[in-house]
Order: structure tokens, then C-alpha cells, then sequence
């Protein structure tokens, strides 16, 4: 299962959202400059790297934006410790208005 399908999935059973998309931005990335084992690299844009993730749920009601923050990253902690390098996070509640 791919890194996406594994953070959709724990995004749907953890916060029951009205709309979810998690994109894979990593070819947006191409050319940029990484540290990876402590050698300076030019990440190539290819795998799974660089997600945006787009979500709206009820349980986000009465929370601060930090706290969605927070919550999205401690379910996804997996994922970033094993080569998520960005996660861009744009959390609402049902009715908040979005950019997307």
C-alpha cells in the first residue's frame, strides 16, 4: 500500500471527514536541496515525500488551529518518521471557509 493510501485511510478512520484529499505535491519539489544521512542531496521529485493534505471534519470544531496541527501530525507521526520530508496541513471545520 502506498504512503497516500496509508495516510487516507488513518485520516478517514481518525476524523470521519466530509472531504479529504491528500495530494502528492514531491514533483513540485524536483531540484530543491535536502540533507539525507548527513549529506547534502537535489531531490529528484520522484516517491513520497511531499504531501498536502486538504481535510475537513466535524471533530475539528472548537479546536485551535495548532491543535488540528497537532492532531494530523501525532496520527501521521509514522509516516514522517520514515520519509515524509513535508506535510502541508489545511484542517476546517464543517461550514469554515476554505481556500480549496
Amino acid at each position: 500500500m502506498s504512503i497516500q493510501s496509508t495516510m487516507e485511510n488513518k485520516l478517514r478512520a481518525a476524523f470521519s471527514p466530509e472531504r479529504l484529499a491528500v495530494i502528492n505535491e514531491s514533483h513540485l519539489h524536483a531540484g530543491h536541496h535536502h540533507v539525507e544521512s548527513g549529506h547534502h542531496a537535489t531531490f529528484d521529485g520522484a516517491g513520497e515525500t511531499h504531501f498536502r493534505v486538504r481535510i475537513v471534519s466535524p471533530n475539528f470544531a472548537g479546536m485551535s488551529r495548532i491543535d488540528r496541527h497537532r492532531a494530523v501530525n501525532e496520527l501521521l507521526a509514522d509516516e514522517l518518521k520514515a520519509g515524509v520530508h513535508a506535510l502541508a496541513i489545511e484542517p476546517a471545520a464543517p461550514g469554515e471557509k476554505t481556500r480549496w
